[in-house]
Order: C-alpha cells, then sequence, then structure tokens
C-alpha cells in the first residue's frame, strides 16, 4: 500500500510524536562500513526523514550499535536488541530503516519487531513510504518485504559461497595464514622470512618427534623460557606476529595446522545448528575429519614438515587420550606397569585398563572392564602386571643388545644437536632483543629535542628495551653456565659408556622414559592368561610389523591349577628314586628354573608335603630301606627303639621331645636315627616295667 505524503501525516497522530523516533543504522560487515560510506551517510540522512514527519530533532535518535555486523540473526546485534526493548517499553513512536534488509535478515527477527510494533502502535518508515503494522494491508506488505530480504540473503550467500568453493578449489582463495607462514610479494605464501620464528617451530616438531606429547613439548619450552610465535586474526590486516608463553593449546595449533604440512585446506570446520547456543556463548563450530575436507591440494606452498608427518603427528594426538580406550594407547604417564596403554586383551580385543592393588597400592593390574561396564557381565580377564613387564623388558632389551654401539652414537649425536638447537634458539633470541633495542635508540634520536612531549616516551620505551635485553643476557648467561654448548672428551666417552649399556641405561630411567623407549620399539601387547591353564601367553607386536610370541608361568593357589604339576611330581619321583633326600629334591628342583604355584622356591617341607600327597616313600639312606631297625651306623629308628625299649612309636616321639632321648634327623621330615647303648636300653625297659606293674596295681 502506498503511502501518499498527506496520508502519512494523518497517520502520525500526536501520541507518535509524543514519543521518540529511532533510527536504525546498519552495515553487514567492516568492509562495507569502509568502503560503502554512501550507503552509511543514506541511512543518517534518515534523520531529515523524521524531522519532515513533525518529530523534534533532540526527540530523534540513532542506534548504530551494529555497525559491521550481519543481520542475519539478533543474538549479536546489540542495537536490534536495545531497540526491541525500547518498543516494548512504550517509548518509540516510530521506527526508520533504509529497508527492510537493514532491521532484519530473517523472518523471526521481523515478524517480531512487526509484532511490538503492532502491539504498541509504532509506525515503520523507510526512505519513500510510511506503514501501519496494525494495518493489514500495511502488514502484509511488511510481511513481503522481510520474506524477500530473507531470500535476498540465501540468494547472496549460495553466490558468494559458490565463488568461494570455486577459488579455494584451485589455491586461489586467501585464507588467514600462521605465523609461521607470509605472503611474498606477488601474493605467494612463503616461510615467515623471521628466522626466529622458522627456529621456534622447527624446535616444536622436533621436540613433538622426542616426547610424543604435546603438554611435555609445552613443559620443555617452559624450561628454556622459550615463547611461541602466534598471529592473533582480530582487527584490519595485516596481523603482526607476536611471542606469547608456551601452552599446551599453542602447541596443539601448531602441530595440528596443515599449513604446515605444505597443504592448502579449505573446510577445516563447519557450522553445527544442533550445537549453537542461543546467547551466543557458543558459535555451534565443530572440526571436520581430514578425510572429509572440502579442499585439500598437497604440496601446495613450502612447509616445515611432510604430510606423511604431519598425519603421524595427528594419529599421535589422537591417542594421546587421558582415558585411552580401544584405539587410543594414551599418552605415557606415571606408574609402574610398563605395557600401560598398550596392552591389549587376548580374549576380546579390548585395550587393557589398569588398576593398582595391596596396601599401598603399589601392584598395578592389567584389567579388561569393557564387558562389566557395558552389560556388568563379570571381568574378561585380569593380569599382574610387574611379571609380564618383567618378560617384555628382557626381550626388548635382548632384542635391542645387537643395537647398542648404533644406539650409543645416535645418542650422542641427538645430545650434540639438541645443544646447538637450543644454542640457536638464544642466539636468535638474544639477536631480537638487540634489535628492539636498537631500534628504539633510532627512534629516540630521531626525535626533535624540543618535541619534549615525544621524547620522555620514546626515551621510556627505549629503556624498558634495555631493561629486556639485559633480562635476556642474564638468562642466557644462566642457561649457559648450567648447559653447556659441546659435549667435552669425557662426557662423550661418558655418554658413550652408558648408551652401550641398555640394562644400566634402562635401570636409571624414570617410568615415563622407559615406556616412552618401550613404544618405539612395541607397538602393542597382547594378553591371555586363560588361553592356558597356569599360563600367561602374549603377544608383542613390533613396531617393524614383526610378531613374537611368549609364555609365562603365572602364580596359582594350588597344584591342580599349575600347568607344571606333572613335571613336578614327575621330577620328584626321578629324584626319589635315585636316592636324594627332601632337601636336595628341592635344590634341584630351584636349580632346574622349576617354579611353585605361588612363585616361591622349593623347600624340604614342602617336598615332604608332596611326597606325602603323592604317596611317595622316603628315599633310602645309603641303600638302606627307610626306617629298618638300625642305621648302618649303629643307631636305631623309630620303631626299632620302639621294639628294643618295649615301647610304641608315639612314646618314643614323646620322649624325643622331653630329652629322654637322643637322636637327630638328617632334615626335617627325614627319619630318626636315635642312640642307644646296652646299658641304657636296660634301664629304660627297667623303668617301663615298673611303670607297668605301678599301673597294674592301682587299678
Amino acid at each position: 500500500m502506498l503511502t501518499m505524503p498527506s496520508e502519512a501525516t494523518e497517520r502520525i497522530t500526536t501520541a507518535h510524536r509524543a514519543k521518540l523516533a529511532y533510527v536504525y543504522v546498519r552495515q553487514s560487515s567492516p568492509t562495507q562500513v569502509r568502503q560503502h560510506q554512501e550507503s552509511t551517510e543514506l541511512q543518517y540522512r534518515l534523520v531529515n526523514r523524521a524531522a519532515d514527519l513533525g518529530w523534534p530533532r533532540e526527540r530523534i535518535t540513532v542506534i548504530d550499535d551494529d555497525l559491521g555486523k550481519s543481520g542475519a540473526s539478533s543474538t549479536e546485534r546489540h542495537g536490534f536488541q536495545r531497540l526491541i526493548a525500547e518498543i516494548g517499553l512504550g517509548k518509540a513512536g516510530l521506527v526508520l530503516s533504509l529497508d527492510a534488509s537493514r532491521l532484519a535478515r530473517n523472518n523471526r527477527d521481523w515478524h517480531q519487531l512487526l509484532e511490538l510494533c503492532s502491539i504498541f502502535g509504532v509506525l515503520i518508515a523507510d526512505g519513500e513510504r510510511l506503514y501501519d503494522p496494525a494495518a493489514y494491508h500495511d502488514r502484509l506488505l511488511l510481511g513481503l518485504s522481510g520474506i524477500m530480504s530473507e531470500a535476498e540473503l540465501h540468494q547472496i550467500r549460495l553466490r558468494l559461497h559458490q565463488g568461494e568453493l570455486q577459488k579455494a578449489a584451485r589455491g586461489e582463495l586467501r585464507l588467514p595464514l600462521p605465523a609461521g607462514l607470509a605472503r611474498g610479494a606477488a601474493g605467494e605464501i612463503v616461510l615467515n622470512p623471521d628466522e626466529e620464528v622458522q627456529a621456534r617451530l622447527q624446535l616444536v616438531f622436533r621436540l613433538f618427534q622426542t616426547l610424543q606429547s604435546a603438554r611435555e613439548v609445552m613443559k620443555e619450552l617452559l624450561r628454556h623460557g622459550l615463547a611461541l610465535p602466534m598471529r592473533p586474526l582480530q582487527g584490519p590486516s595485516p596481523h603482526q606476529v607476536v611471542w606469547v608463553p608456551a601452552t599446551s593449546a599453542r602447541v596443539l595449533q601448531i602441530l595440528k595446522n596443515p599449513s604446515y604440512a605444505g597443504a592448502y585446506v579449505y573446510g577445516r570446520r563447519r557450522q553445527d545448528p544442533l550445537r549453537r547456543r542461543s546467547n551466543g556463548t557458543y558459535s555451534g563450530t565443530v572440526k571436520v575429519p581430514v578425510d572429509e575436507w572440502t579442499v585439500c591440494l598437497h604440496d601446495a606452498h613450502p612447509g616445515y614438515i611432510g604430510w606423511e608427518e604431519f598425519m603421524a603427528n595427528l594419529k599421535r594426538l589422537n591417542s594421546n587420550s587421558v582415558s585411552y580406550g580401544a584405539s587410543r594407547s594414551g599418552v605415557p604417564r606415571k606408574g609402574l606397569a610398563l605395557l600401560q596403554g598398550i596392552a591389549v586383551c587376548g580374549r576380546c580385543g579390548r585395550r587393557l585398563a589398569l588398576r593398582y592393588s595391596g596396601p599401598h597400592a603399589d601392584y598395578p593390574v592389567y584389567t579388561c572392564t569393557a564387558d562389566k561396564h557395558n552389560n556388568g557381565s563379570p571381568l574378561c580377564q585380569e593380569v599382574r602386571a610387574l611379571p609380564v613387564d618383567a618378560v617384555v623388558e628382557q626381550v626388548l632389551l635382548e632384542a635391542l643388545a645387537p643395537d647398542q654401539i648404533a644406539l650409543a652414537a645416535a645418542a650422542v649425536g641427538e645430545l650434540e644437536a639438541e645443544n646447538r638447537q637450543l644454542e640457536q634458539q638464544w642466539i636468535l633470541k638474544r639477536e631480537r632483543a638487540r634489535y628492539e633495542a636498537e631500534r628504539a635508540q633510532r627512534q629516540y634520536d630521531a626525535v626533535e629535542p624540543e618535541n619534549r612531549l615525544v621524547a620522555r616516551s620514546l626515551e621510556r620505551v627505549w629503556e624498558e628495551r634495555l631493561r629486556q635485553l639485559e633480562a635476556v643476557e642474564l638468562a642466557y648467561e644462566a642457561w649457559h653456565r648450567e648447559r653447556p654448548a659441546a659435549l667435552s672428551d669425557d662426557e662423550r666417552a661418558e655418554v658413550l659408556s652408558l648408551a652401550q649399556d641398555l640394562p644400566r641405561v634402562w635401570q636409571a630411567a624414570t617410568a615415563q622414559e622407559r615406556k616412552r623407549i618401550l613404544r618405539l620399539v612395541v607397538r602393542e601387547v597382547i594378553l591371555d592368561q586363560k588361553r592356558e591353564p597356569g599360563m600367561v601367553w602374549m603377544q608383542l607386536c613390533w613396531q617393524t610389523g614383526a610378531i613374537t610370541e611368549h609364555r609365562l608361568q603365572r602364580k596359582v593357589h594350588s597344584y591342580r591349577d599349575c600347568v607344571t604339576s606333572e613335571l613336578i611330581e614327575r621330577r620328584i619321583r626321578e629324584l626319589n628314586a635315585e636316592g636324594k633326600m627332601d632337601y636336595e629334591v628341592a635344590a634341584q628342583l630351584n636349580a632346574e628354573g622349576i617354579m611353585s604355584p605361588r612363585g616361591v622356591p622349593f623347600d624340604h617341607g614342602t617336598i615332604h608335603v608332596l611326597r606325602k600327597r603323592w604317596n611317595i616313600r622316603t628315599a633310602k639312606i645309603n641303600g638302606v630301606e627307610p626306617n629298618p631297625p638300625r642305621w648302618p651306623d649303629g643307631s636305631y629308628s623309630v620303631q626299632g627303639a620302639a621294639a628294643a625299649l618295649g615301647i610304641t612309636p608315639q612314646t618314643v616321639f614323646k620322649w624325643l621331645y622331653k630329652g629322654r632321648l637322643q637322636g637327630h634327623q638328617l632334615m626335617k621330615g627325614q627319619p630318626w636315627q636315635i642312640t642307644l647303648h646296652s646299658k641304657e636300653i636296660r634301664s629304660l625297659r627297667a623303668q617301663v616295667r615298673r611303670t607297668s606293674r605301678s599301673k597294674k596295681e592301682a587299678s
């Protein structure tokens, strides 16, 4: 409905003019604000339009808080929210905007505005027409205008996205560059010409190759006082590189950025409407997996690492999870368990978790808890860690033994390369500090002496740069005192001798260092203690692709579950038949490496109990049957002494314990050898007769 000037005057009542007139000004982006100034000026001229409609200029309010903000949503448009609030408070009589697209680009915000204006009797005007949202035809035209505005935004987005995608497919779309890259004179992407930036990023990638953890890289950088280069992408271009302290998040940004691998990537992130929050604190931006990137051009420009190394870094970072799972080994952490994170259940294929038992929680146990957590079923299996770790440790040291000389040379070269790289970092850091100080001095010298206001400010800057230079020099001297630049001949010989003695190096390493060494050689270890009774079956999957199997006898509670039970019984019978006593049998079994069910060495008492269980008679002594009346040396056995004294064997044992008889055993559990003389026999037999006669008379 076209509103003529006379009709507009009739529609505006005294009640409308008693309230304020609001002029809403908006441009969609900062670029439009800078380059399309004529459009912005045209919107500000709507103040004259409000004055022509009868509002005094002091009663006209301009809302331009949303300059540089898109009208697709009202979440970040504080000016639009303020306008809605003023209308709801009944303060507005007229709302002026160049067109509907300036007020809103979506129907939800647009119809919210129309509804409030209709309720509170607020008129809406543009550069030519005046509308009353409470009138049917005006409401219809305003609704169509909002629909066209939203459709126009969709078409604009579609054209821009298609053009952007086509340009990105050719690698020509200018994307923000990280601190390690820059654009040349012709617009091509090159490495940052700053040598310190290049050296610092190379150090980050080198440290990650060694430490395999972003957090450990961060700790190493902080230990040496080395900052990271960053390019904050806020404000107008060009964005200058700044140096910030190292954090885990900043190290991860460097390691996960494909631009450092020389790749041109478009579509690393996308908007997920389900994750968007209404308060605007979370935009709903999510990361896209590497294989789903829209454009990924390898070797598009120089990089610091290759694409294979970049993918390996991503795989390592993905596995460095706090709670490792079926596909994540986690980063090496503190603790006694050597196979933490790389132990796999041989029954279900899931990665084994870790728990500690014992009174002081010093006995690690590998446990498969997946079934219990998923459906409440019993544990798949549990394997005690320390015996398994000992076998893996022995296998590892044996595998590395042939390469000890090469490892020693590599260790010396690694230390020297690390010292040279750190020395280079300090050289560049000192050079930058000196440059900043000299630059501040040149700026101070270039100012006219009469301009004291500027001279005093430049003097303060110069003094600050000098203090920073002094701090860097002092820190370098302290570092140089603690860590010499090169290894001496004695230190080189010590490192070579230490590296050639792998067991010594292994024992001197911390738990985390041992796990890190193991993971360089072994990918995972599969454990199964239910495949064979009393045994732990192990399969080592090496990083080279080779697979080796090993078995370990585990501790059990009884000989029934012991895998060597038949072997133990057979050897005891064989050794007993050879005439060996119990202590000799125990020594022989221990020498042969046969382990008892509980993992403790055999002794004569254990052999005696086993003989009784398996009905094995006592071995012959010097070819004599066990327990004859008299032994070859003239001593009596228990049965012989009982017959000679006319008493029972139980009485003989009683007299031996009370000391009335003298005898000895070769070992506990062996036959007694009792010393008896003819005179002693007659005396003891007389005592026995008197005792028997006294008992009969008493009865």
